[in-house]
């Protein structure tokens, strides 16, 4: 099996690099080798590699710059999307499409399930939004669309790594308690994207995070009590909580994005674990 990777230098890319079945081929090509903005280059590039399946982890992620880089943001995350899907359309691979809960606009309270109306509030959301329908036109509907939340890992600059530089150097934080989701271990992530490539017959919009729900706040609570007992923390932090109204930001953020998974879990035969239980494993192996 050989899998073309995009945005192997992200959080889920070198998690997917770090966890690539027995006998599977990985060629992660950087920024520069594929540039998802030159149409022919791509078609010559998956031409020449002959990918049985494509993984588009590549993304614009920039939540607040996107707003006043409306265009960046589009150019990679939709047309980019569709102009990658339909390369890999053109040399038969299968192809798999990242997303996000940012896709809803949280107005719901309940989880959202794959076929829920999407209403994004920001430019993030929707450029991926635009994404989605970019890959699955290009594809007649026979990719996978992954949606997940919160995605982090133990290295990158990403809310765990964050929160417990912040911890060190403060005494104090304070953190949104109002916008409900639930963490993602790009561990976790990577083995349900190799989860979905081993099943072929599988396509469409489906949605992945670790199990549990939590606020940022929650999520800065677990961090600072982890953190002291691994001995990240030379001292116990208070984390208050804030409402994101007073948190200024660019970008809107859904209130409620907790993602319905069950789907998901039962066509591939995967429970997902609580958030915290992850977070914990992330969290050990970083003092490996």
């Amino acid at each position: 099996m050989r899998v073309l990777l995009t945005g192997g230098t992200g959080q889920l890319g070198r998690a997917l690099l770090t966890t690539v079945p027995e006998a599977w081929e990985v060629i992660a090509p950087g920024r520069g080798e594929l540039d998802l903005g030159r149409v022919g280059s791509l078609d010559q590039q998956l031409g020449m590699i002959r990918p049985d399946v494509v993984v588009n982890a590549a993304a614009y992620t920039q939540v607040d710059r996107a707003e006043q880089e409306r265009d960046a943001a589009f150019a990679v995350n939709a047309a980019g999307a569709g102009r990658l899907a339909h390369a890999a359309a053109a040399v038969s691979a299968r192809f798999i499409q990242l997303s996000t809960d940012f896709v809803f606009d949280g107005s719901q309270a309940t989880p959202y399930s794959p076929d829920a109306p999407t209403n994004p509030l920001g430019v993030y959301g929707l450029s991926k939004r635009d994404g989605e329908a970019a890959v699955l036109d290009a594809t007649h509907g026979a990719a996978v669309v992954l949606r997940t939340a919160w995605v982090y890992d133990a290295v990158s600059r990403n809310f765990v790594t964050t929160m417990l530089r912040l911890m060190e150097e403060r005494s104090a934080v304070r953190v949104v308690a109002d916008q409900v989701g639930t963490p993602t271990a790009s561990t976790s992530l990577a083995a349900t994207v190799w989860a979905i490539i081993g099943r072929p017959e599988l396509r469409g919009v489906h949605h992945w995070t670790d199990g549990g729900v939590a606020s940022w706040y929650d999520f800065a609570v677990a961090i600072e009590r982890l953190g002291r007992s691994m001995g990240y923390l030379s001292r116990p932090a208070s984390v208050t909580p804030i409402r994101a109204v007073d948190f200024p930001a660019l970008a809107r953020r859904p209130a409620y994005s907790v993602l319905d998974k069950t789907a998901t879990s039962g066509a591939l035969g995967l429970e997902p674990r609580h958030w915290e239980a992850c977070l914990a494993d992330v969290l050990g192996a970083r003092r490996k």
